[in-house]
């Protein structure tokens, strides 16, 4: 399979910006993807990367790893929330450039190793004009390689004192998220995020609006409400999407809650190829 996604020419105003959202825990968005950095800047030889971005997008994400704990600290893993091509874009490139193994869920592996393609973007689904340009997304499965290590069972995360995954499937089926329970500061992935990525006024400007999984590659509706319901029952009081500012506080809490009482009505669309009629 081919590990080199073509380069997706969007954007949003967000790009090349990044935010502390608690003092070691750091949002840098991609375009219109978020990538994270966990770890203290004065403990350069701790930290992990979550997720890798767009493709095209390894040396930003180099110069800002460099920049927060210098040059010569490459981190202890790479964890991946999935494997779509907006989350993997930079992950072989830095792997191997740092020489560090890649942590997913057993259940995202035929995506990682080449065996087998995402479905297809559903471009018929109910939704903005990007969700009507979706079927340009690559859907095509990656080789990472010697690299790719399993998640282990117990839900812990070799190294990373504190922090657990948690399995929340229906975007994709081996998706996971990372909470650690001392200060309830979660990473989402897609599971839900915190802009309408269906729609491009909303994507350009990134304006938060807490939604349930991008519409367009989200395969299993019914196990994603069950995903969001459980992350919502773990009440975080911080929260980093794969897409969107990160939120807190009310609107966080709210929002969250919002989203898992009424999923069925405001996440799940009307029509598409993966919506249940």
């Amino acid at each position: 399979m081919n590990n080199e996604h073509p380069f997706i020419p969007v954007t949003s105003l967000s790009s090349g910006l990044g935010q502390n959202v608690t003092p070691d825990l750091y949002c840098l968005c991609i375009q219109v993807v978020n990538v994270c950095f966990i770890g203290q800047v004065d403990e350069p030889n701790g930290w992990f990367l979550v997720d890798t971005g767009m493709p095209k997008s390894a040396d930003e994400i180099r110069k800002a790893a460099e920049q927060r704990f210098g040059a010569n600290h490459p981190p202890q893993a790479i964890l991946l929330t999935h494997g779509h091509f907006d989350h993997v874009g930079a992950v072989v490139e830095l792997s191997t450039h740092w020489n560090v193994p890649v942590y997913a869920h057993e259940k995202e592996f035929p995506y990682l190793t080449g065996e087998q393609n995402y479905p297809e973007a559903d471009f018929t689904v109910e939704g903005g004009l990007v969700a009507k340009l979706s079927s340009l997304f690559p859907n095509e499965a990656i080789t990472v390689g010697k690299p790719l290590k399993k998640l282990p069972d117990d839900g812990s995360i070799p190294g990373l004192a504190g922090w657990r995954w948690l399995h929340t499937p229906g975007h994709s089926p081996g998706h996971v998220s990372f909470f650690r329970e001392k200060d309830r500061a979660l990473i989402a992935g897609d599971a839900f995020i915190a802009v309408r990525q269906d729609s491009l006024f909303q994507v350009l400007t990134q304006l938060p609006e807490i939604s349930g999984p991008p519409r367009y590659f989200t395969t299993d509706w019914v196990a994603a409400r069950d995903s969001v319901r459980r992350l919502a029952d773990l009440q975080p009081s911080v929260a980093i999407t794969g897409h969107g500012p990160p939120l807190s506080g009310e609107t966080l809490s709210s929002g969250l809650q919002k989203l898992a009482a009424d999923f069925d009505r405001v996440a799940v669309p009307d029509y598409g190829r993966y919506v249940e009629t």
